[in-house]
């Protein structure tokens, strides 16, 4: 399968140290299966930046990888209640130590917005409920990717 990573610059080698911490599934390398969510990321990160220029790196993946038995792979095919909870631990900004140790993570991506409503349900302004119904993406399911070790990233094949 193709995936997809939208950025503001260039990438040669995927540096994991380079990667923000306390995002949906932790430090690590994204992609989309989605070629169009994939530009709008980089559209994303030129505006937030105001630097550099939109790029699309484009990745063959081997399915048979996530079933093969020698990676440690979590997947969540819809916005769920275990979904919700994943990703408010590891958008946890006081946590300094990853949240997991999963090498692969794929699940639907969160609403720009997730700062505001995760803060919002830790100050118990919200439950779990309305939490998991405003973090659902306002365009429909899109998977995210997450590669978070060495050996996940061996199985990227740049095109």
């Amino acid at each position: 399968m193709k995936l997809y990573h939208g950025s503001n610059m260039r990438i040669d080698t995927i540096d994991l140290s380079k990667s923000k911490p306390h995002k949906d599934f932790g430090q690590g390398f994204y992609l989309s299966d989605n070629e169009e969510q994939a530009w709008a990321m980089a559209s994303q990160k030129v505006i937030q930046t105001e630097v550099g220029t939109e790029t699309l790196k484009v990745y063959e993946f081997d399915e048979k990888n996530l079933t093969a038995g020698r990676l440690h792979v979590l997947r969540f095919d819809e916005y769920t209640k275990e979904w919700a909870e994943f990703v408010v631990a590891n958008r946890n900004r006081t946590n300094r130590k990853f949240v997991h140790d999963y090498d692969i993570v794929i699940g639907p991506i969160a609403d720009d917005k997730v700062g505001v409503q995760i803060r919002l349900y830790n100050e118990n302004y919200i439950d779990m409920s309305i939490l998991l119904k405003r973090l659902k993406y306002i365009k429909g399911i899109t998977l995210q990717y997450f590669f978070g070790t060495q050996r996940a990233i061996q199985t990227l094949k740049r095109i």
